[in-house]
């Protein structure tokens, strides 16, 4: 019987990343200098989860995939992604701003042979003050003059920028330009590709090679969407021991709940796997067959589509992202 997965972390150093995977989060990523970022779940080729515990442990994320099918994942979740596991999850230490990017949608990744696009969420879990963060541009802008802004330097001039303070949830979709800045540690939530397309990286030079990162910007300036939008942070009102809508997409829906007492979820109507993410507090997952997992701040769960119903233990207050695929 299947019951609610966990799996060991695949830890990733980065020129930005920093201590608080290790200082906030408590996850030792020795022997590494620093790290920038946090796998949590990933079916992306080369760094495949494998469950951490239970009768399944040693397994990868792909071969439970093969092997169960519909029953881990949901029945139309199989029938559009098969084999593949559709969502990426991860924690970013931002210890310094990360590079200008942006990602192609699932139309132009393929056109080019690289698997799927990538839209994206950003939950804020900590903020150093004055923290901020980039999502789109800051006001309408032509692909010409995109290009010559790139081409002075002066990119940063057109872009939005957002102060970023906990709570706060950005939703990014495929082409839209980004950059994470210095102070955030976040949980992101993304289609299964590492497709980026890095478009400026602040004249950084990599202490190992000394030579500056390489930068993506002919191939960037067809994946971007160049409108200008009212509002890029997503407008959401967390109430306390209540279950609230934050984003909904055609790769991902996204809740965050806000609980300090047990709450008991059906998941029956979903046909679909529910990733619940521990973005603050703690709480035990209680299932069929008297399984408990306990997720603190930093943790993950994956809970198959067989498993219909599970009971949310808080320890204290917890926050909490439940994500599946709609």
């Amino acid at each position: 019987m299947l019951y609610p997965l966990t799996f060991d972390t695949i830890f990733k150093d980065k020129i930005w990343g920093g201590q608080k995977i290790k200082t906030v989060l408590g996850k030792d990523f020795a022997p590494l200098p620093n790290c920038g970022e946090t796998w949590e779940v990933s079916d992306v080729e080369g760094n495949v989860s494998v469950v951490k515990e239970g009768n399944l442990k040693g397994k990868s994320l792909r071969d439970l995939v093969a092997q169960y099918k519909d029953e881990l994942v949901g029945k139309h979740v199989y029938e559009q992604y098969g084999d593949r596991f559709p969502l990426l999850i991860k924690f970013i230490d931002a210890n310094d701003d990360l590079s200008i990017q942006v990602h192609p949608n699932d139309e132009l990744a393929k056109q080019r042979g690289s698997g799927y696009g990538k839209t994206e969420m950003w939950y804020i879990m900590q903020a150093d003050e004055g923290a901020k963060l980039n999502s789109g541009f800051n006001r309408e802008v032509s692909k010409e003059e995109y290009v010559q802004a790139v081409a002075d330097n002066t990119i940063q001039d057109i872009l939005n920028i957002e102060p970023a303070k906990p709570g706060d949830v950005f939703f990014l979709p495929a082409g839209r330009v980004h950059y994470i800045g210095k102070g955030l540690l976040l949980a992101e939530i993304q289609q299964t590709s590492d497709t980026t397309y890095r478009i400026y990286d602040f004249d950084r030079v990599d202490q190992t090679t000394g030579e500056k990162r390489e930068l993506h910007t002919e191939l960037a300036v067809d994946a971007i969407d160049y409108h200008h939008y009212d509002q890029y942070k997503t407008q959401y009102k967390s109430e306390e021991n209540a279950s609230v809508n934050a984003v909904k997409s055609d790769y991902f829906v996204t809740n965050v709940l806000n609980f300090n007492q047990e709450v008991a979820h059906d998941y029956t109507q979903i046909d679909s796997f529910v990733i619940l993410i521990c973005v603050g507090g703690g709480l035990t997952i209680e299932a069929e067959g008297g399984y408990r997992v306990s997720l603190k701040m930093g943790q993950c769960a994956l809970i198959p589509a067989s498993v219909q119903q599970v009971t949310l233990v808080p320890d204290g207050d917890m926050t909490v992202l439940e994500t599946y695929v709609p």
